[in-house]
Order: structure tokens, then C-alpha cells, then sequence
């Protein structure tokens, strides 16, 4: 938890710095946590009031203290907009300078503290970084194309059989919410695993500066974010980011099946872990099997050590996130026990949720995210089973001069694993007219504009004993088609 003198002087700027006076009877305030979403507020927490292209986190200002939250991180001229409202509440509230703390001494325990900051996110950002100065446990940043949310589990559930370990929660890794996260740290964790993505140029070495990893995962390079960053090559040096700010005394882990990620070895003054399905890596498998919806099993190597593996994380490429997984654990001295243990306890496949679905189908949803990568990957794990199998797959996005070949591929490998085709959007027409070039039969293709379309498409197919993977970007919404097709107890069919 932090503390009101923690946050008046960490959110100024560094420069100007100066510790304000608080009360005594202020000086032991705890704040549980720091939100940036008003939906996400618990008692007394610290809200931060972000400004986006959206909406505006100081319209939420009274149902953050309606909700309990016990301050926060406002520009001054935006409360006189909204001095009405505030005035409209059932306790007292006060607009607190962080320099000097006027006021406090007359406030009530229960004031909500309106703390003025020339920029609520630069001033989070600052607060973080103090915080995470005070600190000494290990810090692990991971980035990657794709990958990084199931890797930081991962690693997350191998570390945790030694250290109290943090992690941050869903894919929170931008420079918004990587903030919130350190500001989770306490004196009684030894490890936090972040994950550090990228919007721009310059954005995960601003993250690593934040964070301080003393360890750096990269996963893979791809044309995610190809639209923004114009090359494959950007990309890559956006990710080498990371690798280039870990201390001497760190390590990079790369994954060397990755051309452009072996190649960062020589952009790093840390020591480098090699992992991957090359025998030329400090840490390799090979014999890896997919057993469906059964998990995966492989064999690992590591010097003298060769040691059978078998996992409930699902297809082939999940031997990835493993392998980074066992390669922090050896960097950080864990034995073959602890990381087995570690691998098999509590994994969960955050992107990839198994459901049963209607009349006796079984729904495999990938829909959080898209890219060719892991649209072959998904459609990998769909050969891997038996029985009859259906594809619905939508528009990919930000792929910028790979977007027509990149949907093209995985139209390819669609026609080689899915009986019937379902595609959603404009861009994923190509898929399917690479699907009908490479031999699938055009009455097994099915074109369709909107989600709703295509669960009508599907609910025309569907059989007991269907595999039926869901897979687009987030920005097409298709959850909305697994949340048409789910089975839920007590419903016929």
C-alpha cells in the first residue's frame, strides 16, 4: 500500500521536487492501490483521472469518490468544469498542491483528496519510477509480437514456487498501465513479471526505464503493429529496445527460432540465455507433441540435462512460453522439481478458451487478438483434433503492406485443416479466396460482412462433435459470435 507522503512527493516533477508537510494525523494515510479505469475502483484507492481520445477520466471524478476511492490525480482547471458535482457530495473534498499539502490540516479522515498534477499520466508515470527506485527485487520484462500475455503466466507460475511474485494482469503493457502495476510492488515481493508492449518507437525502452528488468524475454517479431511502424525491421529494433536496456548484470532470454531475436545477442551488454527448438540454444526441445485439447508434451535439453515434459497448455507453439518459463527459472536458480512444478501448477491459457458450444459443438475461442502467427498457430491446434472441424475467422488488423499476403497464408493453411470456412469482414475475403485456390470447395466457403451473419451461417452447420475455432483482431469484436453459440447449463441442445 502507499502512503499520502509516498505520493505527494513521487508525483512531482523530479527536478522541483520538495517533501510537503503533512499533518500528523495524515501521515499514516493508505491508499490500496492506483486505478486508471473508475470501474476498477476499490475503498480508497488512488483514481487517476486520463485523458484519452474517448473519454475523459475526469467526467468519472464523483462516482470515484461515490465508490470509495480515497483521492485522485486531477488537473486543477478541469474540476472548476465540474466544481458543481463535486459540491453535490455527501463528504468533504479538497484540491491538495502535492508541494506543500495546504489544507490537510483542517480535513476529516474521509476527504477526498483532489491531488493537482500538470499531467495526471506523466505525474503516475513519475510516481512509478520513484516507487520502483525504493525496491530491490528482480524485475523480468517481456515483449514480443505475440506471445507475451501467455509467456508472463508462464514465467509467472514457474517463479512463484520460490518468490512472492507479481504479475501484471491481463495484458496490461502500455504506458498507462505498466505504471499501476509497479505501483503494486511492495518490500515483500522478490520478483514481478511485466510485460512491455509497444505503440511507437521509443515506448519499451520508456517502459524498461520505468520498470528497471534485470531479465528481458523477447518472443518473436511479426507484422503486428506493421501498419504504425511501416517495416518488419522497425519492429525488431523496437523490440530490441528492451534487450538494450538491461544492466551488464542482467540476462537477455531470446528466442532463437527467430532470425531477427538471435540476431539482438549482439545489442545487449547483459548475458544472453538462448532458447528455442534449435540445438544450438543453451536450452532446446525437440520431440514436441500435441495431444489436442490434452496439452502438449516434449523433450528438453539444458547442458547434461534431458528431461520429458508434458503440459496442459494447448498447441504445438506453446512449447514457446514453456521454454522462456524454464529458461527464467534456471537464470534465477530454481531446480528441475521447482520449474516442473512451477509449469504444471495453475497454468491457465489466457487467450485460448475451450467452451462447450451449442447442439454439442465445442467452441475453441481465440478471439482476443489476430495476427498471421498466431492464426496459423490456432489453426495448428484445430488439425490436432478429431472430428469435424470448422474455421471462422476475421479481418486481421495493422498489418500495412503485409495485410493482403498475411490474411493469404492463413487462408493456405485453412484449406488444409477446416472443413468448412467461415469468413468475417472485408479483409477476410482473402482468406478466403486463398482457401478456394488451394483446393477447398467453394459451397464449404462462406463470406459474410458482420458477426451476426456468420452465426447464422454457422448455426445452418453446426454438429454434435464440431471443433469450432473463433479467431480475429479485437477491434472486430468477435467475441460477441462465441457469446451467440456458447451452451449454457440448463439450455437444450
Amino acid at each position: 500500500m502507499l502512503n499520502l507522503v509516498h505520493i505527494l512527493f513521487g508525483v512531482q516533477p523530479k527536478a522541483t521536487r520538495q517533501m510537503p508537510r503533512i499533518p500528523t494525523h495524515w501521515q499514516e494515510a493508505r491508499f490500496s492501490e492506483v486505478v486508471i479505469d473508475s470501474r476498477e475502483i476499490t475503498p480508497d484507492a488512488l483514481f487517476v483521472a486520463l485523458r484519452g481520445e474517448r473519454t475523459d477520466g475526469h467526467n468519472f471524478l464523483v462516482e470515484a469518490a461515490v465508490q470509495g476511492a480515497r483521492g485522485a490525480l486531477i488537473v486543477r482547471s478541469e474540476v472548476e468544469r465540474r466544481r458543481s458535482d463535486l459540491e453535490a457530495l455527501q463528504h468533504p473534498w479538497l484540491l491538495l498542491d502535492p508541494s506543500t499539502a495546504d489544507g490537510l490540516e483542517t480535513c476529516a479522515a474521509d476527504t477526498f483528496l483532489l491531488i493537482t498534477v500538470d499531467d495526471p499520466q506523466m505525474a503516475l508515470q513519475r510516481l512509478a519510477a520513484y516507487h520502483r527506485r525504493q525496491l530491490t527485487l528482480t524485475v523480468v520484462g517481456i515483449t514480443g509480437s505475440v506471445g507475451k500475455t501467455s509467456t508472463k503466466e508462464v514465467v509467472a507460475a514457474v517463479l512463484s514456487r520460490r518468490f512472492r511474485t507479481l504479475k501484471s494482469k491481463r495484458s496490461y503493457n502500455s504506458d498507462a498501465t505498466v505504471p499501476t502495476t509497479l505501483l503494486q510492488m511492495d518490500f515483500d515481493h522478490e520478483v514481478a513479471v511485466l510485460e512491455l508492449g509497444m505503440w511507437a518507437p521509443g515506448e519499451i525502452r520508456f517502459l524498461a526505464n520505468l520498470a528497471r528488468p534485470q531479465i528481458g524475454i523477447v518472443t518473436n517479431v511479426g507484422p503486428s503493429h506493421l501498419e504504425r511502424m511501416r517495416s518488419i525491421e522497425a519492429i525488431a529494433n523496437a523490440k530490441a529496445e528492451l534487450i538494450e536496456s538491461l544492466p551488464p548484470d542482467g540476462t537477455a532470454i531470446l528466442n532463437i527460432d527467430d532470425e531477427r531475436i538471435a540476431a539482438m545477442a549482439d545489442r545487449t551488454y547483459a548475458q544472453v540465455f538462448r532458447y528455442g527448438l534449435d540445438p544450438s540454444a543453451d536450452l532446446w526441445a525437440d520431440a514436441v507433441e500435441s495431444h489436442g485439447l490434452e496439452g502438449i508434451a516434449f523433450r528438453v535439453h539444458y547442458g547434461d540435462d534431458d528431461v520429458f515434459i508434458r503440459l496442459p497448455l494447448l498447441g504445438r507453439h506453446s512449447v514457446h512460453a514453456a521454454l522462456a518459463g524454464i529458461a527464467t527459472g534456471l537464470v534465477l536458480g530454481l531446480s528441475w522439481d521447482e520449474i516442473i512444478a512451477g509449469l504444471q501448477d495453475g497454468l491457465t491459457q489466457l487467450r485460448l478458451f475451450v467452451i462447450p458450444g451449442i447442439g454439442g459443438s465445442t467452441i475453441i475461442d481465440d478471439t482476443y487478438n489476430a495476427a498471421p502467427i498466431s492464426a496459423l498457430a490456432a489453426l495448428n491446434l484445430l488439425a490436432d483434433l478429431d472430428g469435424r472441424r470448422i474455421a471462422i475467422l476475421g479481418d486481421m488488423l495493422e498489418l500495412g503492406s503485409m495485410e493482403e499476403e498475411g490474411h493469404r497464408i492463413v487462408g493456405r493453411r485453412a484449406a488444409e485443416v477446416a472443413q468448412y470456412l467461415i469468413c468475417v469482414g472485408r479483409r477476410a475475403r482473402w482468406i478466403a479466396d486463398e482457401a478456394q485456390t488451394s483446393g477447398m470447395p467453394e459451397e464449404r466457403i462462406v463470406c459474410v460482412e458482420q458477426n451476426n451473419d456468420a452465426v447464422e451461417a454457422l448455426k445452418e452447420l453446426l454438429q454434435p462433435n464440431d471443433y469450432v475455432l473463433i479467431k480475429g483482431s479485437r477491434g472486430v469484436e468477435m467475441e460477441h459470435i462465441v457469446t451467440a453459440l456458447q451452451h449454457r447449463p440448463g439450455e437444450e441442445g
